[in-house]
């Protein structure tokens, strides 16, 4: 039997399952990958919430990345919440020194329940030594806002408040940038991503699904993006499979506990 494409995921750990290593985890084994995993944080937290963060420390992450990497080589690596600046410091400079490849991080900075998952340090690196190094990011709207320091209201010019966004990212060093748009009417994601002097943008078409089983859509579009690239997809190929697998995650999703239940990994 060949193996599997190695994907590396940097993330928080949700007892839930709805979210960070667990979630991602289930993603990648669903889609012919094989996860390997460096926690970042650990949470107290429900479908009803998140309640309490415990940041790692630096050297455990540092330590944890450095044994998986002398150990097998990464077909992807997918970034999700880092917790502290101290421990965003720790992941830019393993990222610097090792380059792996096709690096997707979705910069995580608040849950969906508003909880702050991410201090000032911490999104100071994000911005300045790690989004420099990735292939790609997923943020959503409101993440992207933050993360491009814009504050744009999004009325009547919603998509040219997006590609404002985009090109702000770009100016800070993303190569590629898919902001996915479950939350706007209609669920739009945009791609933006840098060919040679140009910037090509696309947008792909969503439609709303009434699910209370939504909690973790935005690791799993991203693990799902960076397991795309593992297997050989190019970017748009790439984007397009994992907004499709998303969709089926909370089209398949059954009910779990008393808040926003999780998708369907595995569906």
């Amino acid at each position: 039997m060949p193996a599997r494409p190695v994907i590396l995921s940097i993330a928080g750990y949700d007892p839930s399952s709805g979210a960070g290593i667990t979630a991602d985890i289930k993603t990648a084994a669903a889609l012919g990958c094989y996860a390997v995993t460096c926690p970042t944080a650990l949470t107290v937290q429900s479908t009803q919430g998140v309640f309490q963060v415990r940041a790692l420390e630096p050297e455990l992450v540092s330590a944890t990345l450095k044994a998986l990497a002398d150990d097998m080589a990464f077909s992807a690596t997918r970034i999700g919440m880092l917790g502290s600046g101290e421990v965003a410091a720790a992941v830019g400079e393993f990222l610097e020194k090792r380059r792996p490849a096709n690096i997707v991080a979705d910069p995580v900075i608040r849950s969906s329940s508003g909880a702050a998952l991410l201090d000032d340090a911490g999104l100071d690196v994000l911005r300045t030594r790690i989004l420099p190094l990735c292939d790609v990011i997923t943020p959503n709207v409101h993440e992207a806002v933050i993360l491009a320091g814009r504050e744009d209201e999004f009325g009547d010019a919603l998509v040219q408040a997006v590609w404002a966004i985009t090109a702000t990212l770009h100016e800070m060093g993303a190569k590629a940038v898919v902001i996915t748009g479950g939350h706007l009417n209609p669920p739009n994601d945009f791609l933006s991503y840098r060919r040679g002097e140009k910037i090509e943008r696309e947008i792909f078409p969503g439609e709303h699904i009434q699910s209370r089983s939504t909690h973790g859509t935005g690791c799993a579009f991203a693990t799902a993006l960076a397991c795309r690239l593992a297997l050989g997809d190019d970017l748009r190929q790439a984007t397009h499979a994992a907004k499709e697998y998303v969709r089926r995650a909370i089209a398949s999703a059954y009910p779990l506990g008393k808040g926003t239940g999780p998708v369907n990994h595995l569906g």
